[in-house]
């Protein structure tokens, strides 16, 4: 794992796909607060949580003008096929799947023994600084609380 991103620093610009095989990038979100919110791998339970906790919550987003990002390693097929069973519709799902893992590195985020991202949520002002990070045990699903707290202060 490389270096953990920390508060104060400038987000790291991506390009990435989400669920749709829309292109998302960072800079898409100018003048807005933005959730990463990094899980291990789809298919999986707290992942599972997780993610519909998002989408559960965009209207708040909304209003916090935030927008929360879903990220994992798994492919566009995989992430799109995982939304549907969730049934998450608004919240974009990305894929970090090719160069593998390249955003969660550029985070500090890549567990390479797993080949996966470690489960963490980092939230970005409106000028894409980092106003906090949080790694979690993989099997602990975050306080979305926690975060919402952060994004009204």
């Amino acid at each position: 794992m490389g270096k953990l991103i920390q508060k104060d620093e400038k987000g790291k610009q991506f390009l990435l796909k989400d669920n749709r095989g829309k292109d998302v990038r960072l800079s898409d979100f100018k003048g807005k607060k933005v959730l990463l919110s990094f899980h291990p791998l789809a298919w999986t339970k707290v992942c599972a949580d997780q993610m519909k906790a998002l989408e559960k919550n965009k209207e708040r987003f909304d209003r916090l003008n935030t927008v929360a990002l879903g990220l994992s390693i798994d492919s566009v097929p995989s992430k799109n096929a995982w939304a549907k069973t969730l049934g998450i519709k608004n919240t974009q799902l990305l894929c970090d799947f090719w160069p593998h893992g390249k955003v969660a590195r550029a985070y500090g985020l890549f567990r390479a023994a797993d080949g996966f991202s470690e489960r963490a949520n980092i939230v970005l002002d409106e000028k894409h600084r980092v106003i906090f990070v949080k790694v979690y045990p993989i099997a602990q699903l975050p306080d979305l609380k926690e975060i919402l707290k952060v994004l009204s202060a």
